[in-house]
């Protein structure tokens, strides 16, 4: 459904970020990018979705393909139109917006009222929280309320593929459990394709079926969810697992000892 061959990005044209990122999101399937603060997470879903440009940044390298055609060149609006939304790191609600009026924004897209309509019902159907909340202005939201609302907002353009950015930041055990699952059904109720960047590697390889590690701009490994939980490095940088399964700081790793390995 959406693949990233041999992409590179530059800021301010002085700035590598990406360092030849491929990366293929299988469709009807959730794809996790895993990865530290700073590995360039984020700027891979702003490549993907035509963001970079408002923030001085530029694919130099490489192409961004959905369905086989190149969407690497589009605006952020035409990516939206052909399938493409991203649900930004950090709960970007419409603060003085009613929780209903944000999600009659995310449907901008859609002409047909009645579909609209249906699209806040079928919102309210995963987050039945956010139908008792529906004329709330969203910034007296909690924050997994917000959370919700954010991915509700973004499944009512009714897209193809959902960038999700950290979803899990900030918010108790249990919200994101309930969050996670939601986003489960919604991968196998609507068909829905997922590439969910997160840092939470227990819960993203716990639902993802594909798992890329990125450091540095560099994808440094790739493979099954399930050969990624069983992969010995990755239960110790990002499980906090040594082999014999006592806990260690991941402070005390360094990043010299994690890239040597894994690019060996």
């Amino acid at each position: 459904m959406l693949t990233l061959n041999n992409v590179e990005v530059i800021y301010d044209n002085v700035i590598l970020v990406l360092k030849g990122v491929s990366i293929d999101v299988h469709e009807g399937g959730i794809t996790t990018l895993l990865g530290a603060n700073g590995a360039g997470k984020t700027t891979t879903l702003k490549a993907i979705s035509g963001l970079l440009p408002s923030e001085r940044g530029a694919i130099t390298k490489g192409a961004i393909e959905l369905a086989g055609k190149r969407i690497d060149h589009l605006a952020p609006y035409d990516v939206v139109r052909r399938g493409v939304v991203q649900v930004f790191e950090g709960r970007r609600v419409f603060e003085h917006l009613t929780t209903e009026e944000n999600l009659i924004a995310g449907g901008h897209v859609q002409a047909d009222r009645a579909r609209l309509r249906e699209g806040i019902e079928r919102v309210f159907q995963y987050f039945p929280r956010l139908a008792d909340r529906r004329h709330v202005q969203s910034g007296y939201l909690s924050g997994g309320e917000q959370q919700m609302l954010v991915i509700g907002r973004a499944l009512m353009s009714s897209p193809r593929v959902m960038l999700l950015d950290e979803p899990s930041l900030g918010l108790a055990p249990m919200l994101v459990e309930e969050i996670f699952e939601i986003v489960q059904r919604m991968n196998r109720q609507e068909k829905l394709t997922v590439l969910l960047v997160e840092q939470n590697a227990a819960l993203a390889l716990a639902i993802a079926e594909h798992g890329y590690v990125m450091e540095n701009g560099r994808i440094v490994l790739e493979g099954s969810a399930a050969t990624l939980r069983d992969n010995a490095d990755i239960k110790e940088f990002y499980l906090g697992l040594t082999e014999v399964g006592a806990r260690k700081s991941y402070r005390d790793v360094k990043h010299y000892k994690r890239r040597k390995r894994w690019l060996s």
